[in-house]
């Protein structure tokens, strides 16, 4: 994944791929592991042009990307990992590869596990924790306790959780509610678990999307020639099952229309 982290100018004529994958490849056909090699090294070299477009664009209309600052993710898995990939350059600087980064308030690692996506919301929503002992001791109500949580606890424990908690591991599920039981134990009121606050955001973007019907991810709710329900989508491997789109349309099914 390259992200140009530094440009603080988005227009849709320089849309980058955020994210650049590795094909598949079957250890026992050697044909068709050639194929997805030449696949690879036309997606990569496609890459590398669209970089240096960007960075004529950029000198052409007065910005500087700031290389060092600049990180590269390379997201593959293929059994066989081949070759190197070659590096990416700026202005003759070569762009750093990381295994995970900091997008948008979320760490995003090259094996999409987000444990340590996890374990960051779990030590600041921690922090905060203490300023709500202290509204405690100063003896507040328990309303004003459970409005403080829902904006500076829940909020930090539910940044994108409909991005990356379908795919949490059972230990990242339960250190983020350990911090949900803390503010209850402390607020003495009951509050919504992670699990339900997903479940409802996951209702709320996926009737938003029903809505929009120039919204990109509107043809993948498909009514069945019954009316009742949506088509659930098919999926292959566990992590496409756990993620959005999957989720939400078994969610929208389960609701009673």
């Amino acid at each position: 994944m390259w992200v140009p982290r530094n440009l603080k100018l988005e227009t849709r004529s320089t849309a980058m791929p955020l994210m650049w994958m590795g094909v598949c490849v079957s250890p026992f056909s050697f044909l068709k592991s050639t194929m997805s090699s030449l696949v690879l090294l036309v997606l990569r070299s496609k890459l590398l042009a669209e970089v240096q477009h960007l960075a004529v664009w950029c000198a052409d209309n007065n910005l500087l990307l700031n290389t060092s600052k600049t990180k590269e993710l390379i997201v593959d898995f293929r059994k066989e990992k081949g070759e190197t990939h070659t590096p990416i350059h700026i202005n003759g600087m070569a762009v750093e590869r990381v295994s995970s980064f900091k997008f948008l308030g979320t760490h995003i690692s090259e094996t999409l596990t987000w444990t340590i996506n996890t374990s960051s919301l779990v030590k600041k929503a921690n922090q905060r924790l203490f300023f709500l002992r202290t509204l405690k001791k100063n003896h507040l109500s328990a309303d004003i306790l459970c409005s403080f949580y829902r904006c500076a606890i829940e909020s930090i424990l539910t940044n994108c959780i409909t991005a990356w908690y379908g795919n949490c591991t059972v230990a990242d599920r339960k250190s983020l509610q350990r911090v949900v039981k803390a503010a209850q134990h402390i607020t003495r009121t009951p509050l919504p678990t992670i699990e339900v606050v997903q479940k409802k955001r996951c209702l709320n973007r996926a009737r938003s999307i029903l809505r929009d019907l120039s919204h990109p991810a509107y043809r993948l709710f498909q009514l069945l020639p019954s009316g009742r329900r949506y088509r659930c989508l098919q999926t292959k491997t566990s992590r496409f099952r756990n993620s959005f789109f999957p989720t939400a349309v078994s969610l929208l099914n389960s609701v009673p229309r």
